[in-house]
């Protein structure tokens, strides 16, 4: 990176200031708008600029479409930007300026910044590094104030005046503002003097007229007269000097009010603008402490090795000290581990049967229909290909979210490193659903496997589970509420089969530590099932929660089985600004039938990536490793997939340093896209269509449904004082069952102790709020199976509906349904329930 610098060279120090101060404000992950980029080169280094406020050096500017962005030699000087083709075009050709008083500054992303001055012109410039676009940044706002200021006093003064120096100006217009307060005292005292003097005056000439009626007519009538007049007369001069020095004061304030106005809008922005810079800051923290971690400075013949569209390689100008210093590296950036390529437009042209066939497995080949777009209009139960009529009219609304204020950092500040299941919340914090009803949310996109149900080929079924997995995440990217915790042996029912084929049931099986199990099975050909637990610590600045368990889905056609695990959701901004949800990790979908095999990659949102956000990569392979498909897409968004017709090594290194696969793939057709949110979802805890039902009351439900929760229902209803003292029953009531529990249970195994209480320890862990996770550690920090899933779990309860077995896939223990539920429901008889309400 070269020096484009300005008189003098800041500092380490000082440029992390004017990062501070005029850095990019930005708060959550960053817009998904992708812009066309300029292929970022190496630049010499550039000359030392004159001294003066001046700042010069190489930017790329946006010129079309066809040339892209061309490099150019900018100056800024005395409030303008300038540009030439050129160094040597400085002495007579410029090419474009534009005054930074009247001008907006913005940042796009890393690299990229736009100056506007309201349409007329608009600069799209992108900068070789992010340190250097914050020096043009910052020397941009810097030139901005002054040219404003500069205006201001022209304007208000009328000369055309050549400004001092920035310190001077500043010394200058603090003695100003003293100068006006003063004389603006002055003249409140002089309206004030003037007041008690017309008071004076005043009162003696109603005396004196009160004294001219009373007198005879006579000699002494000329005296009286002449008295009355000298008073009127001073009572003349005093009003006319009253109403001078009032005219006069008005003046004053008129003439320095434009100027006032101003100096208070530019105090406001500056305000607005350190207020975000703060915010900033603290999310900006915890992504450099990573990148300074993982940093890797490259050495200067490998700093940049971009190469222009043309293929010239541009000049290597010296790295100075500094830019190794402010230079980072993110680890976190390079998350892609191959690269697509458009295929030869042979593959397009070809006829043969077998580039067709395999084409034809999601419609790639030209002239013909995609698998997708025969299956919306072929499939009736697809949301865009009509509107299919419920048998129930679901709701469409739930009361709006209270605007009740609580400190969630006042709360938190003492529960860091503890598991979330740890810390007691009260209701402010959750949104009112359950645990089992978000799990049961992950069949929101349930037309993907209905979709994949359909399919000839593993490997085009592969792309629609792939995107189904994905699909279970763009329910969270906005939802920020923490779900309640279930109750042991709360259920969840979900029946859809009269509207979409499908029924879903979920049970807590395990308290200690919390795990719920899920089972689901469509009248159209697959089956669903999942046992999950939840790991989550809180460190501070974030929340990081790690779902354990697989999740199975069996075709019935087929026999397909698919496992696979979800990824990790990071909660940011706890401590300050705006809260936002990031999902990062890998999943490996897995055909245990035939091999094949689906690696996802969700990239981590980072500070320092020109990638799209929450972005979502993989590459479908059978089980010999050979390439077919290609994913891509974002989880809160929408998925697509490219058939790779060829693949070969040779691409740029990745940051293990080993070449990246380069596929060439047909035209991307689209797997899935996420539904809008309904309207008003931002007053409704940014629920979907799908969790604005799924604690609407129903009939001939179990009653342990989470529907029947009562504190739930309160927080629905937007009464959380009172869902705060119920819940705290609740859990009061689960403790009780759980100690009765534990004594019949020793009371079993040791007669001879019976009557006895409990030992200290286990005393201790059924008064804790909530599960305890000492045993969950240990064995997590080991590499073994949490408690829920290990052979050594002591909690002697049993679930209704879901019976511990060894999973014949995985090897692994969980629970699987052992039936019964719906013929529960169909008889109405739900003696065996506990009562746990």
């Amino acid at each position: 990176m070269e020096d484009l610098g300005c008189v003098s060279k800041p500092s380490a120090l000082s440029s992390h200031k004017m990062l501070s101060r005029w850095g990019p404000t930005q708060l959550g992950p960053p817009s998904d708008t992708v812009k066309p980029r300029a292929v970022v080169m190496s630049e010499p280094k550039a000359p030392t600029p004159a001294p003066g406020d001046t700042y010069k050096g190489w930017l790329f500017k946006w010129t079309n479409y066809i040339k892209g962005y061309q490099r150019r030699w900018f100056v800024l000087s005395n409030g303008l930007l300038s540009y030439y083709r050129t160094q040597s075009e400085m002495g007579h050709t410029c090419r474009g300026t534009i005054n930074l008083a009247t001008a907006n500054i913005a940042v796009e992303d890393s690299c990229n910044f736009v100056i506007s001055n309201g349409g007329t012109q608009t600069y799209h410039l992108k900068a070789s590094s992010e340190v250097e676009r914050q020096r043009w940044i910052t020397a941009l706002e810097l030139a901005k104030a002054k040219a404003f200021r500069m205006q201001a006093e022209s304007d208000d003064s009328g000369d055309d005046s050549t400004s001092p120096s920035a310190s001077q100006g500043a010394g200058s217009r603090n003695s100003e503002v003293q100068s006006t307060l003063r004389t603006l005292g002055s003249k409140v005292e002089d309206l004030s003097t003037c007041n008690d003097l017309i008071a004076k005056h005043g009162s003696a000439l109603q005396r004196s007229l009160s004294e001219l009626e009373g007198i005879r007519l006579g000699g002494e009538t000329s005296e009286k007269i002449r008295q009355v007049t000298e008073r009127a007369t001073l009572f003349r001069i005093t009003s006319n000097a009253m109403i001078n020095a009032c005219r006069d004061f008005l003046a004053l304030a008129q003439a320095h009010s434009k100027r006032w106005q101003k100096a208070l809008q530019a105090e406001r922005e500056q305000r607005v603008r350190l207020e975000e810079t703060l915010e900033q800051l603290a999310k900006q923290h915890n992504h450099l402490e990573r990148a300074f971690r993982g940093a890797t400075v490259l050495p200067a013949s490998q700093s940049n090795p971009a190469i222009d569209s043309k293929g010239s390689v541009p000049g290597k100008g010296d790295v100075s000290d500094e830019d190794e210093e402010n230079e980072f590296f993110d680890a976190c950036e390079d998350v892609q581990e191959f690269i697509t390529v458009p295929a030869d437009p042979k593959y397009h042209r070809r006829s043969g049967s077998n580039v067709s066939g395999i084409s034809s497995e999601l419609g790639m080949d030209d002239g013909t229909t995609s698998l997708d777009e025969q299956s919306l209009a072929s499939n009736p139960e697809s949301p865009q290909s009509q509107e299919v009529v419920p048998v129930r009219k679901r709701r469409t609304r739930i009361p709006d979210k209270p605007n009740y204020s609580l400190n969630l950092w006042s709360i938190m500040k003492n529960c860091i490193g503890k598991e979330l299941s740890k810390i007691p919340m009260p209701v402010n914090f959750n949104e009112p659903l359950s645990m089992l009803q978000r799990l049961s949310e992950d069949l929101e996109y349930y037309e993907l496997l209905d979709r994949g149900a359909k399919c000839q080929s593993s490997l085009e079924q592969m792309c629609y589970v792939a995107a189904f997995t994905v699909s279970s995440y763009s329910t969270t990217v906005h939802r920020t509420g923490k779900p309640f915790n279930p109750l042991l042996g709360e259920t969840f029912e979900l029946d859809r089969v009269q509207e979409s084929g499908y029924r879903s049931l979920c049970e807590q099986v395990s308290h200690h530590p919390p795990a719920a199990a899920h089972h689901a099975i469509s009248e159209r050909g697959w089956t669903l099932r999942q046992e999950i637990a939840l790991a989550s610590k809180f460190r501070g600045k974030y929340l990081s929660i790690m779902p354990l368990g697989s999740i199975h889905c069996v075709f019935e056609k087929s026999n397909n089985h698919y496992t696979w695990k979800k990824v990790t959701t990071t909660v940011h901004n706890i401590i300050v600004g705006k809260l936002w949800i990031d999902q990062s990790g890998e999943i490996d979908v897995v055909n245990h039938k035939t091999g094949d095999r689906c690696h996802l990659k969700f990239a981590p949102y980072s500070y320092f990536s020109r990638d799209v956000a929450r972005k979502v990569t993989g590459v479908v392979t059978d089980k010999d490793g050979k390439a077919h498909y290609v994913l891509s897409g974002t989880w809160d968004e929408k998925m697509e997939c490219s058939r790779v017709m060829e693949s070969s090594r040779g691409g740029e290194n990745g940051a293990d340093g080993r070449q990246k696969t380069v596929y060439q793939t047909l035209k991307a057709k689209e797997l899935w896209r996420k539904t809008p949110l309904p309207e008003g979802a931002e007053d409704m805890y940014y629920f979907s269509t799908l969790a604005l039902t799924l604690n609407e009351p129903e009939e001939g439900v179990a009653p342990t449904d989470s529907r029947r929760r009562p504190d739930q229902r309160l927080m629905e209803q937007g009464r959380w004082e009172e869902a705060n003292a119920e819940k705290q029953r609740l859990e009061e009531k689960q403790r009780t069952v759980r100690r009765e529990r534990d004594r019949e249970a020793n009371r079993s195994t040791n007669p001879a102790e019976e009557g006895k209480e409990p030992a200290n320890g286990a005393e201790e862990v059924e008064i804790a709020s909530e599960p305890s996770e000492t045993t969950y550690k240990t064995e997590t920090l080991h590499g073994s199976h949490p408690p829920a899933y290990s052979s050594g779990h002591q909690d002697n309860y049993k679930p209704m509906w879901f019976e511990r077995q060894i999973d014949p896939m995985t090897g692994d223990p969980t629970h699987i349904y052992r039936g019964g539920y719906w013929e529960a429901k169909e008889q109405g008889n739900w003696d065996s329930c506990p009562d746990i309400f």
